[in-house]
């Protein structure tokens, strides 16, 4: 039996020939390879943060790197922890997926209920929870030109908005999510992850807190706005406008993603998190067997063709039109 499926696009034609999900079944995570990733992340940070407290102001700049691309690997395992898919046990996610939550800024419960609603309902950019913020709509003077100025001028407001307005802004989470024991945790979770960042600053200090995570952390951001904008920004997306409408099947999801091709040393130290068309075919593939799929998804580009492309639009173009309506081939 051929485990394959042919399936076509909101318009009509043929996106191609995917495996299915029972072809899948070998791709399955590794304790061993999870505890690699972990400890990687761990040694980088320890690295980042004894290079940050030198005197040496190179040393410190290069302590910057280090604890920059160490939080990025922890948005990728916080990821994975999210999904399920770092560990084969799953006892381990819990663990683990606060500690990446933690240098992630985002609270780990409030992590694990929206993406999972964004991946029910990748496709319909009103009830996603990710992109309804981006839903077309008129916008006044004062969004646009801070849209517009933050965007030229490499501002990462909208990594800083996404966690905001997705995982810190209760009433909205709560507006969401109606379900009695989905609002405690979450306000648990809230509560708890900012009273540990508190505790921390207390701790350590507030300038030495400055000088190991700052620059860093702002760094960290701005490699994240372009992470998550290239995701699902620009791309054609449907408007349930207050129908009852049902979600895409995952395998069915590549045609409203983006992934950027990037240098496979790279790729392989974020979990492939870039290969997104295939995490969202199969979210429960791990990230770091992602690329053993043989399937060619037609939204891949290369990371600096996108970056290039994306950074000639306006802000406001990116973020609330498509590449129908621009033509920018991006």
């Amino acid at each position: 039996m051929t485990h394959e499926a042919q399936f076509v696009t909101p318009n009509g034609d043929v996106a191609g020939v995917a495996p299915s999900a029972a072809a899948m079944g070998h791709l399955r995570s590794s304790n061993w390879m999870g505890c690699v990733l972990v400890s990687s992340a761990a040694l980088l940070t320890m690295a980042g943060v004894a290079l940050s407290l030198q005197p040496n102001v190179w040393v410190w700049m290069l302590g910057q790197a280090v604890f920059a691309v160490s939080m990025v690997q922890w948005f990728a395992l916080l990821h994975e922890c999210g999904h399920g898919t770092l560990f084969r046990s799953k006892a381990l996610h819990a663990l683990v997926g606060r500690v990446a939550a933690f240098f992630s800024l985002i609270p780990y419960y409030c992590w694990k209920r929206v993406h999972g609603r964004h991946h029910k309902w990748t496709g319909w950019q009103d009830l996603d929870p990710t992109t309804a913020a981006l839903v077309p709509r008129a916008l006044g003077r004062g969004e646009r030109v801070l849209m517009n100025v933050c965007w030229r001028y490499w501002i990462p407001l909208f990594a800083t908005l996404y966690r905001i307005n997705n995982f810190w802004n209760l009433p909205r989470l709560r507006s969401l999510f109606s379900k009695r024991e989905d609002r405690r945790q979450m306000t648990i979770s809230i509560g708890a992850f900012l009273l540990a960042y508190v505790a921390f600053a207390i701790i350590v200090g507030p300038w030495t807190l400055l000088r190991v995570a700052g620059v860093a952390s702002l760094l960290v951001f701005i490699v994240e706005d372009l992470l998550i904008l290239s995701q699902h920004t620009h791309i054609p997306q449907n408007l349930s406008q207050g129908r009852q409408v049902p979600p895409f099947p995952a395998v069915e999801q590549d045609v409203f993603t983006r992934s950027l091709i990037m240098p496979s040393w790279i790729s392989a130290m974020l979990l492939h998190i870039d290969a997104h068309e295939l995490h969202h075919m199969y979210p429960f593939v791990p990230g770091y067997r992602l690329r053993s799929i043989r399937y060619d998804t037609r939204n891949e580009i290369d990371w600096w063709r996108w970056v290039r492309g994306a950074r000639a639009l306006p802000g406001e173009t990116l973020m609330f039109h498509n590449r129908t309506e621009t033509g920018s081939d991006i």
